[in-house]
C-alpha cells in the first residue's frame, strides 16, 4: 500500500490537485515588479564587506521573501531592515543577474 492509497483512506472525499506545479509558479510570479530600478550599493563596515539593495516600492513581505532567496542562493548572511537588504559579501555581480532574471531594473552605484 503505496502512500496515496493510505492518504485515500484517510480522506476518502478529498480529490487531489493534478497540477500542483502551477500553484508554485504563481507565488514565485507575485513579487511585484517595479518602473524605477533597485539600487545596488557596496559599502564596507567595521572592514567587512556588506551588499545593500534599496529602492524597492512594493510590498515588504515581497522585500523579505526576495532577501531570503537572494541569501539561500548565494549561501551568504544577511538581514532585512529599514527597506533595505544587506548581504555579507561583495556580490554585487551575482546579484544584479538574479534580479534581471527576474525582470527587475538594476542599477549599480558607486565603484
Amino acid at each position: 500500500m503505496d502512500l496515496q492509497d493510505q492518504l485515500k483512506n484517510l480522506f476518502p472525499d478529498h480529490e487531489p490537485d493534478e497540477n500542483p506545479s502551477e500553484e508554485k509558479k504563481s507565488e514565485k510570479q507575485g513579487i511585484w515588479l517595479q518602473e524605477d530600478p533597485i539600487l545596488c550599493k557596496y559599502e564596507k563596515r567595521k572592514g567587512k564587506p556588506i551588499t545593500i539593495l534599496e529602492g524597492y516600492t512594493g510590498a515588504d513581505q515581497d522585500f523579505k521573501k526576495l532577501a531570503k532567496e537572494l541569501k539561500t542562493t548565494l549561501g551568504v548572511g544577511g538581514s532585512f531592515k529599514n527597506d533595505k537588504i544587506i548581504i555579507q559579501g561583495d556580490y554585487r555581480v551575482q546579484i544584479m543577474e538574479i534580479l534581471k532574471d527576474k525582470g527587475f531594473n538594476v542599477k549599480r552605484v558607486g565603484g
